[in-house]
């Protein structure tokens, strides 16, 4: 079967979190497809979205980058406005927007994928400033507190449960004051999420309900024992072991977030800078292989 895709450029992360054969197992599949495909290979952080773009400007007509979640970013930084399409091969350790699309978190179904299917979907993405994310950006997370590259390789996915459960057992560290489409929400909180898409790539941490990647809309968490608000808002909660804290919610399509003191910010996994920050939501920003 001929693939729609005649020139796809691979953009391979080689430190991403699995061990096996990528050359081999994309050529295998893409043989006999009418693909003219290519292979780079990232050294660090922003080559991805360099080689992206020096693809996009040789004319192909897809760009799969294999890694993590990182990776996916990268090139989706490289594609925003382009009109290009992207795939996803997965082979980091989370792989959480493969999660979102239903994307095969196998190389081979991956590859399959853009040799096979001639459907996309149109997701979202959001900026802020002039970096573009795919899944999320958060505070109250220290850089030492991040799952180290050792521990994803010894845990897995348990390496993202142990991060994300650190903060359960502190108490509010920051003053939070965020403006919503204009509107503003006051507190003192542990971590503060912004999201675009809800999976966490297998992880086990609670549902994110109603996150849809592809709705217009950003979604806001934010981890706290106390609120005031002049905003409705809905109401979860979080319990781990004998420790509990409120999860507030709201949506919109711009959110400012500011903190007292200051709190480191990531966008994805990787480390932006810091408060305060301003977060747009880019309606279909982004066509994505996925199944048929």
């Amino acid at each position: 079967m001929a693939s729609i895709y005649k020139r796809v450029q691979i953009i391979i992360n080689p430190a991403a979190g699995k061990d096996e054969t990528i050359l081999n197992t994309i050529n295998a599949v893409f043989s006999g497809t009418g693909i003219e495909w290519d292979a780079r290979i990232t050294h660090k952080f922003g080559d991805a979205t360099r080689l992206t773009k020096e693809a996009v400007a040789d004319g192909v007509d897809l760009v799969a980058g294999y890694g993590g979640d990182g990776t996916q970013l990268e090139v989706a930084n490289g594609l925003v406005g382009t009109g290009v399409p992207m795939a996803i091969l997965p082979g980091g350790t989370g792989n959480a927007m493969a999660f979102e699309l239903n994307v095969p978190r196998d190389l081979m179904g991956a590859a399959t994928l853009i040799a096979n299917s001639e459907k996309r979907s149109a997701i979202d993405l959001a900026s802020i400033g002039d970096r573009v994310f795919m899944l999320r950006a958060y505070t109250g997370v220290q850089a030492e507190e991040r799952a180290s590259r050792e521990m994803k390789d010894r845990y897995g996915n348990m390496a993202y449960v142990a991060e994300a459960l650190k903060f359960a057992a502190r108490p509010p560290e920051a003053q939070y004051k965020v403006a919503i489409d204009g509107e503003t929400v006051e507190g003192k909180g542990m971590i503060c999420y912004i999201v675009n898409a809800g999976a966490s790539g297998g992880v086990a941490l609670p549902e994110l309900p109603g996150v849809d990647v592809s709705d217009g809309l950003l979604d806001l968490y934010l981890v706290t024992d106390g609120l005031r608000s002049i905003r409705n808002f809905s109401r979860y909660i979080l319990r781990v072991g004998k420790a509990k804290a409120g999860i507030y919610h709201w949506q919109g399509r711009e959110i400012t977030l500011e903190a007292n003191p200051p709190q480191s910010v990531w966008i994805d996994g990787e480390e932006y800078g810091q408060t305060p920050i301003t977060a747009r939501v880019l309606p279909k920003a982004l066509e994505v292989v996925v199944p048929a």
